[in-house]
């Protein structure tokens, strides 16, 4: 980074800070931890010394601080896929239930959004589909910061709600599916020959937020791989060209992700033979009525404040996830 002409590419320069990034994010946490804790020694040894109870007692009230962050550290050690630490695309689709399941992933964007300004990452809509009557029949968003992936990728598969519903005048209880993705967002140096002849490009006329050419002009694409049947669209960018390009990075992330055959047996576990966004495949029950719970099927880890969790405080089921996955290994 010292060097004169390291600015003279700027792609090549944001991909260095990015490992740097990555680097220190492994690194700073256990130098903090490691300076927060040999700090409190010496506040202990001195209080001891002192005879002086109060400091004493200011010590052990920093032990469940210290011992939270420890056990975050190691949360880190529990993320074994090579992507872990990479960027990610989280995707939200709405399944069975109609409008209600429309309104569900509207519910679960917040969700998502919420926990990850909470926990530092940048976040951005790259698409959005609104639905016909309300909420969204789908969202992509681009998480940036170190393991995103590694996090996100405890929260595939298919995720059910069941509340009374504010759309239905007989106020019955409805139960709406919505299913959760996540791919590593790949370097672009990363050799994948796509042929051209393999891609069906549309643009249209985008329907989200995105600036003055929204509805104006026809900058939103549209990419399909014709042999896979991959379909990838982005609309949120502020050109076609930036458009057709991050709609281009996401599709190669799926597919080199179809290309591991680890992954699609992962995938294959976590949403069923079918892959239906539907009753029998989901990973975790959010119920507001009769009762409220989160429960996560994969964990068996069950939460009551189910406002809480839909307000971001999801860590109890990703670590569990984690967890889960390192016993299996």
């Amino acid at each position: 980074m010292e060097q004169p002409d390291f600015w003279q590419n700027q792609e090549k320069a944001q991909k260095v800070i990015a490992r740097m990034k990555a680097a220190k994010a492994v690194v700073e946490p256990i130098r903090e931890l490691t300076g927060a804790i040999e700090d409190q020694q010496v506040m202990l040894e001195l209080a001891e010394e002192e005879d002086d109870e109060q400091a004493v007692a200011e010590v052990e009230e920093q032990v469940p601080a210290l011992a939270r962050k420890v056990e975050q550290l190691q949360i880190r050690t529990l993320f074994s896929g090579r992507h872990d630490v990479k960027n990610a695309y989280l995707s939200i689709h709405a399944g069975a239930g109609g409008t209600e399941a429309c309104d569900w992933v509207q519910m679960l964007l917040r969700m998502y959004t919420r926990w990850t300004e909470d926990h530092g990452f940048d976040v951005r809509i790259v698409d959005i589909t609104p639905g016909e009557e309300a909420g969204l029949r789908s969202v992509t968003l681009h998480v940036a910061g170190p393991y995103a992936q590694g996090y996100l990728r405890s929260e595939i598969g298919v995720h059910r709600l069941v509340r009374i519903s504010p759309f239905d005048a007989g106020a019955r209880r409805h139960t709406s599916f919505a299913s959760v993705d996540a791919v590593p967002e790949y370097d672009e140096e990363v050799e994948l020959e796509i042929n051209d002849k393999d891609l069906r490009i549309d643009t249209f006329r985008s329907s989200g937020a995105g600036g003055q050419h929204v509805n104006v002009t026809d900058s939103a694409v549209r990419i399909t791989h014709l042999p896979t049947g991959v379909v990838v669209t982005c609309q949120n960018e502020r050109s076609q060209h930036q458009n057709r390009h991050t709609a281009m990075n996401i599709l190669k992330a799926r597919l080199m992700r179809l290309m591991e055959k680890e992954r699609e047996q992962e995938l294959a576990q976590l949403i069923g033979d079918k892959g239906e966004i539907a009753w029998g495949n989901q990973i975790r029950s959010y119920v507001l009525q009769p009762y409220t719970l989160v429960k996560d099927h994969r964990t068996g880890v069950e939460v009551g404040n189910v406002n809480a969790v839909l307000d971001g405080s999801i860590d109890e089921f990703i670590e569990a996830y984690l967890k889960n996955k390192k016993k299996k290994r």
